[in-house]
């Protein structure tokens, strides 16, 4: 298996995971976020496939801020007693490290290309996984903050959010 098939496998194995995720997640903010990832990790799979089949194929960047209000435009309230935050907080972050994986996969990858072209799809690739990686962050950075919020907020002065 060479550089391109190991990395479209681990594309398609992201795809799948995020739509897993994205189904069981159905009815609360989690869905849009598993589908966003999902979509882009097909995308980046289609790509990889042009480039092994010696294929022409574009690189187009994507405007995350738009991706961002998406994904908190659609939700609702959450009760009191629900402890669905928490749950999402854990996802988001094992998100994250996967694609801090992502990152540091292509990053290898492009160390060992052997023509331009390579480095300048793994460079976009690069900047794909780390604008996930950044999305997710905020994401985690405004649930820890809500989170912590809520246990004590009578302790200490907070940072504004």
């Amino acid at each position: 298996m060479n550089i391109f098939e190991y990395a479209i496998n681990m594309e398609i194995d992201g795809e799948q995971y995020y739509r897993d995720q994205a189904e069981k997640n159905r009815g609360n903010g989690l869905f849009v976020v598993c589908n966003m990832l999902a979509d882009d990790e097909r995308g980046h799979a289609a790509i990889l496939r042009d480039r092994l089949a010696d294929r022409p194929f574009e690189l187009v960047l994507k405007d995350g801020v738009d991706k961002e209000k998406n994904v908190f435009s659609n939700l609702g309230d959450i009760g009191a007693g629900e402890r669905e935050v928490p749950g999402q907080l854990e996802f988001y972050r094992l998100a994250a490290i996967r694609e801090q994986e992502s990152i540091a996969l292509y990053s290898g990858l492009k160390e060992s290309a052997d023509c331009d072209g390579d480095v300048e799809l793994f460079d976009y690739l690069i900047s794909q996984e780390e604008e996930h990686y950044r999305v997710l962050g905020e994401i985690i950075k405004l649930l820890q903050h809500a989170e912590d919020w809520v246990e004590s907020a009578e302790f200490g002065n907070r940072e504004d959010y």
